[in-house]
């Protein structure tokens, strides 16, 4: 069975799909509105949150939610969808680990080479960060809860939304795209938009793009579940800067001036299809049209056979 598809396996209704992502939406809405309406600067909150409580500090207090996000969209998955959460996540009988670690382990070698080659070819750029009573919290704080945000992320759009879009529409094409548009729309609010400008939009739905792709041709999460973890955990003990939405005690921090040139396109025109071939050619994906296109198959009611929704 299609991973896509898995969302006919437990109990449809969509009231039980609009529930959590009204409720998910509901919440970023509410809280863009509340800044808009108190006219509340939002870097300088952030920065007087830092110099009070420390970054650290500040990095858990943002990830927590992410975790009680995941937790009850878990809960709703089992308990009102009635659906495993291995079908939530995968097509395959359990959970493919080694798929997670290979993807983790790939972009985070990759984003850590990248990161020490900025470093060397402009050192003028970064100063050096580390303090290591600082880090090694940093350090649990993120291998903890960074992949659990990162998971939630994937677990939502790439998993629940995607699933129970393909329920409705009955195809794969509107699905990738429409999780895609709103994962990088999510990213709206962060400093990076304001400081680089509305480019790096690009680069945030090109990844949800990227993203939805390799779940789709791999026919679950598991790599879109490592890569994820691995940008933003590897990043967030690797640098940071005073313009980004992660601001860690990390080893350096960027003290260049915020731009955005042609280096915000590569990762999207350069990098992810090279990872797309790698990933290809190791898990031998194939009918790459049907895949991404072609018509949802749905479950028959009378026994475990399917068919194709005209």
């Amino acid at each position: 069975m299609d991973f896509i598809q898995q969302g006919n396996t437990g109990k449809l209704g969509k009231w039980k799909y609009l529930l959590p992502v009204l409720g998910f939406f509901g919440i970023i809405a509410l809280n863009f509105v509340a800044i808009l309406l108190l006219d509340l600067d939002v870097d300088e909150m952030m920065r007087k949150s830092i110099e009070r409580n420390g970054a650290n500090w500040f990095l858990f207090e943002s990830l927590i939610p992410m975790a009680i996000f995941l937790a009850g969209l878990f809960i709703w998955v089992k308990y009102v969808h009635k659906q495993s959460i291995t079908s939530l996540t995968t097509s395959r009988k359990k959970i493919d680990w080694k798929r997670i670690f290979f993807a983790f382990t790939l972009w985070g070698i990759i984003t850590a080479a990248m990161t020490i080659a900025a470093y060397y070819l402009t050192p003028e750029d970064f100063v050096w960060n580390l303090d290591w009573n600082k880090f090694l919290i940093l350090a649990a704080i993120a291998i903890v809860l960074v992949p659990i945000q990162t998971s939630f992320e994937e677990y939502f759009f790439r998993g629940y939304l995607m699933q129970g879009l393909a329920t409705v529409v009955k195809n794969r094409w509107f699905p990738l795209l429409f999780t895609s548009i709103v994962f990088g729309l999510m990213h709206g609010a962060n400093p990076e938009v304001d400081k680089l400008g509305p480019i790096i939009m690009v680069y945030y739905i090109g990844t949800g793009l990227f993203l939805g792709v390799i779940t789709l041709m791999d026919e679950g999460l598991e790599l879109a579940l490592g890569f994820h973890a691995a940008n933003n955990l590897i990043t967030a003990l690797l640098v940071t800067s005073d313009w980004t939405a992660f601001q860690t005690d990390s080893i350096f921090r960027d003290v260049s001036e915020p731009s955005a040139g042609f280096d915000i396109l590569i990762p999207v025109l350069v990098i992810f299809p090279i990872l797309l071939f790698v990933f290809a050619k190791k898990y031998n994906w194939t009918n790459w049209k049907e895949k991404l296109t072609g018509k949802i198959v749905a479950i028959s009611t009378s026994d475990d056979n399917y068919k194709v929704i005209d």
